[in-house]
């Protein structure tokens, strides 16, 4: 018992700076639209249309560079710290290609924009000009997750932190300067919000980069050459390992963006309850997502240093904790639920609805944890490209259809519009957390010698 009390605590002190962190990255939008808004309802929307194409986008290049984290853990446990400048040094590269492909494709996304039916025509040339303004901040991004997963990797979670709240606490005077037009700056509007998080972006990048250049901890993870060409088998082994956590990743948030465009015809109010309790249940998914990054890194630490068990131990101690929170949060949704509407909105039927499907956002907020806390456990065993499996077909052989079937059809029961939906999460979140479980424990019964040689590959 003391070895998982041990191990709780320990995966607690790496897992409370990334929730930290994570909040910082929600308040940082949170503060776009807030600012956005009082220039205009049209800017505001403009900024979510945009959003609503960037995230997607960002976060397929962000799960590519995910790879990095449990291959630098690995090295760390086993000894070999030596190896890890040169991993680094090839994840700059995937981070600058991948850039490359992320800026084309939010230049071109105009294209998607304008053929949206019934769009407002301004707010569809604001959205454009967010996301020209904002392609140039992806390079930035994605170089900052090359720096944060290195330090994190070898059990780093501080810098992380720090990091993101210098970029929060410049978010708010360059969106002021760029949004409202100051010194000397025209006033952009929604525009100017997409200069600013592109500005801070870059600015979390140089800060990290100069932490790591500084600390003691990191001095021997250096290169003596300035510059190093791709290489190629390290490039192909990094993107091979992150490809199906950015293919879960895109699936994951691609699923809710679809049920929002489902749920938008039904009029305002089912829209504004769905919005509500969205936003409420992805807040309090940082908990276990932030669980699942610092169980990565547990995992592969403990496997570098060649214990299966000690990986096992990990492991199992993160889904006890990580369900014990869910336990806290869903209380709090259920208790809670009227009072947390309240601070969205005075509409009666908003917040009756939105009460209703927190609800349901309480009881899948156990499969949720264990998921996330599952994926995270997969990437530490390098065992990525069963992710991907499970995601698709929970998500979206699953999870979507049966939610589809419940909220629009008479089939199964009389149509229960966007409950119907919440449903269909349900069933797809819980099918993941069996899948997920099932997995980590055929990979655990198989003999150390193969857990270890995949792990080392």
């Amino acid at each position: 018992m003391q070895k998982y009390l041990t191990e709780a605590r320990q995966l607690l002190a790496l897992a409370i700076p990334v929730i930290l962190a994570q909040v910082a990255q929600t308040a940082m939008g949170f503060v776009d639209t807030i600012m956005a808004g009082a220039v205009s309802a049209t800017d505001m929307a403009a900024v979510a249309v945009g959003t609503s194409i960037w995230l997607p986008t960002i976060l397929f290049g962000h799960g590519l560079l995910l790879s990095l984290t449990p291959v630098v853990a690995q090295l760390n446990g086993s000894g070999r710290r030596e190896r890890v400048a040169w991993q680094v040094r090839q994840a700059y590269w995937l981070a600058a290609t991948v850039s490359v492909a992320i800026m084309i494709v939010l230049y071109n996304a105009g294209f998607l924009i304008h053929s949206m039916k019934n769009i407002d025509p301004r707010m569809a040339d604001i959205a454009v000009g967010y996301l020209h303004a904002l392609l140039w901040g992806a390079p930035g991004y994605l170089f900052f997750q090359v720096a944060r997963n290195q330090c994190e990797g070898l059990s780093k979670t501080k810098p992380g932190m720090v990091m993101g709240f210098i970029g929060l606490l410049v978010n708010i005077p360059v969106n002021y300067v760029f949004i409202y037009g100051h010194f000397g700056m025209p006033a952009l509007g929604g525009v100017g919000c997409g200069v600013a998080t592109a500005s801070v972006y870059w600015v979390m990048f140089i800060a990290m980069k100069y932490w790591v250049g500084r600390a003691g901890s990191m001095r021997d993870i250096r290169l003596t050459e300035r510059f190093s060409r791709p290489d190629t088998a390290v490039l192909w082994r990094l993107f091979k390992l992150g490809l199906p956590v950015a293919l879960a990743l895109f699936f994951e948030v691609t699923l809710f963006a679809v049920v929002a465009l489902l749920v938008s015809p039904m009029g305002i109010v089912k829209v504004a309850g769905h919005q509500i309790a969205l936003n409420f249940s992805s807040l309090m998914f940082v908990l276990p997502l932030s669980l699942g990054v610092a169980t990565t890194i547990r995992v592969g630490f403990r496997l570098g240093q060649g214990s299966t068990e000690a990986a096992r131990v990990s492991a199992w101690t993160a889904q006890a904790v990580g369900v014990s929170l869910a336990l806290i949060t869903a209380l709090f949704t259920v208790t809670f639920r009227e009072h947390i509407a309240h601070l969205y909105t005075d509409n009666p039927e908003v917040i009756a609805l939105a009460a209703q499907l927190m609800l349901l956002a309480a009881i899948y907020q156990f499969s949720d944890s264990v998921q996330v806390i599952g994926s995270g456990i997969l990437r530490g065993y390098k065992d990525t490209r069963s992710i991907f499996f499970i995601t698709f077909v929970a998500y979206w052989l699953l999870g979507l259809p049966s939610g589809y079937i419940l909220a629009l059809t008479d089939w199964v029961v009389p149509h229960m519009g966007p409950a119907g939906f919440w449903t269909g999460f349900i069933i797809g979140l819980t099918s993941a957390a069996v899948m997920m479980v099932w997995r980590m424990r055929r990979l655990q019964q198989q003999p150390s010698a193969v857990i270890l040689a995949r792990a080392a590959h």
